[in-house]
C-alpha cells in the first residue's frame, strides 16, 4: 500500500506521495494510472516529495501519459503545504529542488496549516534555443503559425518549461481543444509545447485558458500564469503586476523590476488522503 494525498491549486490537481524513505516503482506507470479520472483517483498527474542534496525536497513530477515534467507552479505550492502540513519541515522559506532548477518558497500560514504560498519562479527564459522553438527572434514576440484555418501570433517564453502564448478576442468561447494540441506538438516546438490563450480584460488583470503539455486543457498551470505575465509585459500590455483570471480561479503573479524573478502567489489546498495498491507493471 502506498499513502497518497490529492491536492489542488486552483482546481490543478495532483496525487501527491512521499518518497522522503521509499521511491515508488516505475512512477511513470504509476502516474498514469492514479490520473485516469474513470479507473485511478483522478488528477492531472503525479508528484513524488523525494529527498535532495542540494535543497529542503526535490519535487518529480509526471503527466497523465507518464511523461516527466519540469516543473508547475500549481503542483510546488501544493509541495509545500504537503511538507509543512505533514510535519516534514517546519520552516516556512524551503527550497525545492526541479528539473528547472531550485525554487524558493514562502509559506503563509492560517490555523497553523498552510493557506498560501508565494514561489519565486527565477527568471524567465527568452532565448529560442533554450525554450526551445523554432525561430530567429530573441525574444521571440511574434511567431506567426497558420493551424488549420486560423493565424496565430505568439509570444514564446519559458519558465523551465516551454509556453506559447496568443491573445485572443473572447478566451471564454475559443474553441482550445480544436487548436491546443495541434500547436502542442507543431514542429516548430522540438520538446512540444505549453499552449496559453489569453484576453487582456485591462493593465491589471489577464483571462487565460491553457492547454497543457502531455495533459491537455487544465483548470490552471502556474508556470503558463507566469509566462502570460510576462509575455504581455514584453508587449506592453499590462503592468508587472497582474492579476491572471484562470477557470480554477485567480494567481497574483509579479515580474520584479529589480531581480527580473517573476513571482507567483497563490493557495494551496487538501482534497483528500487515501491508500492505493502499487501496480508492478
Amino acid at each position: 500500500m502506498i499513502k497518497f494525498t490529492k491536492m489542488q491549486g486552483l482546481g490543478n490537481d495532483y496525487v501527491y506521495i512521499d518518497a522522503t524513505k521509499e521511491m515508488p516503482a516505475n512512477p511513470s506507470k504509476l502516474a498514469q494510472n492514479v490520473s485516469n479520472r474513470h479507473f485511478g483517483i483522478g488528477s492531472d498527474g503525479l508528484i513524488l516529495i523525494c529527498p535532495s542534496n542540494v535543497a529542503d525536497f526535490q519535487m518529480k513530477m509526471y503527466n497523465p501519459d507518464g511523461s516527466e515534467a519540469e516543473m508547475c507552479g500549481n503542483g510546488i505550492r501544493c509541495v509545500g503545504k504537503f511538507v509543512y502540513d505533514k510535519h516534514l519541515t517546519n520552516k516556512t522559506t524551503l527550497t525545492i529542488e526541479t528539473l528547472a532548477g531550485i525554487k524558493e518558497l514562502e509559506l503563509f500560514l492560517k490555523d497553523n496549516q498552510v493557506d498560501r504560498v508565494q514561489v519565486d519562479m527565477g527568471l524567465p527564459i527568452f532565448e529560442a534555443t533554450q525554450i526551445p522553438v523554432v525561430s530567429k527572434e530573441s525574444p521571440v514576440l511574434n511567431l506567426n503559425l497558420m493551424v488549420e484555418d486560423r493565424d496565430f501570433t505568439f509570444t514564446c517564453v519559458s519558465m523551465g518549461n516551454p509556453h506559447a502564448i496568443t491573445v485572443v478576442q473572447d478566451v471564454e468561447s475559443f474553441p482550445v481543444e480544436k487548436y491546443g494540441p495541434i500547436i502542442e506538438t507543431h514542429h516548430f516546438f522540438p520538446n512540444k509545447v505549453n499552449v496559453e490563450f489569453i484576453e487582456i480584460l485591462d493593465r491589471h488583470n489577464i483571462k487565460m485558458r491553457v492547454w497543457e503539455r502531455g495533459t491537455g486543457e487544465t483548470m490552471a498551470c502556474g508556470t503558463g500564469a507566469c509566462a502570460v505575465a510576462v509575455a504581455a509585459i514584453l508587449n506592453n500590455l499590462t503592468e508587472r503586476q497582474v492579476s491572471v483570471h484562470l477557470p480554477g480561479g485567480i494567481l497574483q503573479i509579479e515580474w520584479n523590476a529589480k531581480d527580473n524573478h517573476v513571482y507567483l502567489t497563490g493557495q494551496a489546498t487538501t482534497v483528500f488522503e487515501g491508500q492505493l495498491i502499487e501496480s508492478k507493471e
